[in-house]
């Protein structure tokens, strides 16, 4: 039981794995010279651009992938 959830998590940070890159890739918000600043803009109505809703999705799938990396690892521990 434990190994298959095990397996189904790592599917899953595979899948984020990738979704993060590219996002990171199409969007090019890996280039250290950018001039992006860290906060989210927003418009004079308040209404997020859509670069910063990448920006929300390029944190939020970094996050996970952190938080589904210490999952799998505190699994692999318990496995063995």
């Amino acid at each position: 039981m434990n190994q298959t959830i095990y397996n189904v998590l790592l599917g899953i940070t595979g899948l984020v794995a990738v979704l993060f890159i590219l996002l990171v890739f199409v969007t090019g918000k890996g280039d250290a010279m950018s001039s992006g600043g860290g906060g989210v803009r927003t418009t004079f109505k308040g209404k997020a651009s859509f670069e910063d809703q990448i920006s929300r999705w390029i944190m939020g799938l970094g996050l996970s992938f952190v938080g589904l990396t210490i999952l799998l690892d505190v699994l692999a521990q318990r496995l063995k």
